[in-house]
């Protein structure tokens, strides 16, 4: 579904992305792993249109999407998730939902005058909608509460609502478990894997929960630098000298080696 391409992120002199190159196939969940600093927030954000790349390509689908805006990617079924959720605090849970769906009748002027009736119907399938994400998720008895009083791991489950309430394609979550107890995690990494499995959704996951990780996703991909390292299982990938040394550093590697 997704193609990156010797794609390159600088920042001054600073390569954030070093020539990635990388696939994620249609129908995984596939996990993006590596140290801190490693370039994984930059390249997700470059795919998904927040940053523009300095060279290279992405495509989805094989089309070339490079550089399009979030707005464009977001149409074609492209969205992203953060590692600090960004909820609107002051609304309930469903009306976080609710105000996902782009091009509702009720933001026109116009048809708040004369076409009520349509607005009010329109309104109807999408609380409905929303009320089906909230069963879904198992977050119904948050639907009135307002969306900054709910506990981080619960944000993390709103924002993967919002991806249902529209035809998402492929979901970049960015450190999906970072703050979040293991009880709410787990319900998030049931919630994906229903996704994927019953409505067809590709993942992408950002995540240093090794655990949640081998749970979750076939194919690892790990950066390091802006450069790929490893791509294979949850194991292959583990037990790589590159991807030991990358987070390990050198001496602690050969310390590792030595003791096992």
């Amino acid at each position: 579904m997704i193609s990156v391409q010797n794609l390159h992120k600088k920042f001054g002199a600073f390569r954030a992305v070093d020539g990635a190159s990388l696939e994620i196939k249609t129908g995984s969940i596939t996990g993006l792993i590596g140290p801190n600093g490693a370039g994984k927030t930059t390249l997700f954000n470059v795919i998904a249109g927040r940053l523009p790349p300095t060279s290279g390509r992405v495509k989805m689908d094989g089309r070339d999407i490079t550089g399009l805006p979030p707005h464009e990617l977001f149409h074609k079924g492209l969205l992203r998730t953060f590692q600090i959720a960004h909820e609107f605090g002051s609304m309930t849970v469903r009306e976080n939902l609710m105000m996902v769906p782009e091009n509702q009748s009720g933001e026109t002027l116009w048809n708040t005058w004369f076409k009520r009736g349509k607005i009010a119907d329109e309104e109807r399938r999408i609380r409905n909608k929303a009320d089906e994400v909230l069963e879904f998720l198992t977050i119904s008895h948050l639907a009135d509460q307002k969306a900054a009083n709910i506990s981080g791991g619960q944000k993390k489950l709103l924002e993967l609502g919002r991806t249902m309430m529209v035809d998402a394609k492929i979901v970049f979550l960015d450190e999906v478990g970072a703050g979040v107890n293991r009880t709410l995690l787990n319900t998030i990494g049931d919630a994906i894997i229903r996704l994927n499995k019953e409505r067809g959704y590709t993942f992408c996951v950002i995540e240093h929960d090794m655990d949640f990780i081998a749970r979750l996703c076939g194919p690892v991909i790990c950066i390091a630098e802006g450069k790929v390292l490893a791509q294979g299982t949850v194991e292959e990938v583990k037990n790589d000298d590159r991807v030991i040394e990358a987070y390990l550093g050198t001496g602690l590697k050969n310390k590792v080696k030595a003791n096992a």
